[in-house]
């Protein structure tokens, strides 16, 4: 695989789980998390892709979340 064909592949996305989250990132509590995650569909954190839930284990798209996080969480 050459250089250019390596810098085309998309870049995984980082995944945490709700309980990995605020270890990385002190500033976020999980009880804060779980709030927004409970109103996600009100809030506009379902909407931008953020959260991922499979099954019962929900994961946090990073790069998303920040995003969601710096145009104006509400």
């Amino acid at each position: 695989m050459s250089f250019s064909e390596v810098a085309k592949t998309p870049k995984a996305p980082t995944y945490s789980t709700v309980a990995q989250f605020p270890t990385k990132y002190p500033a976020f509590t999980k009880g804060g998390l779980r709030f927004q995650i409970f109103h996600a569909d009100k809030n506009g954190l379902g909407a931008s892709g953020a959260i991922v839930r499979m099954g019962r284990k929900i994961l946090i798209d990073e790069e998303k979340y920040f995003a969601w996080i710096e145009a104006g969480a509400k």
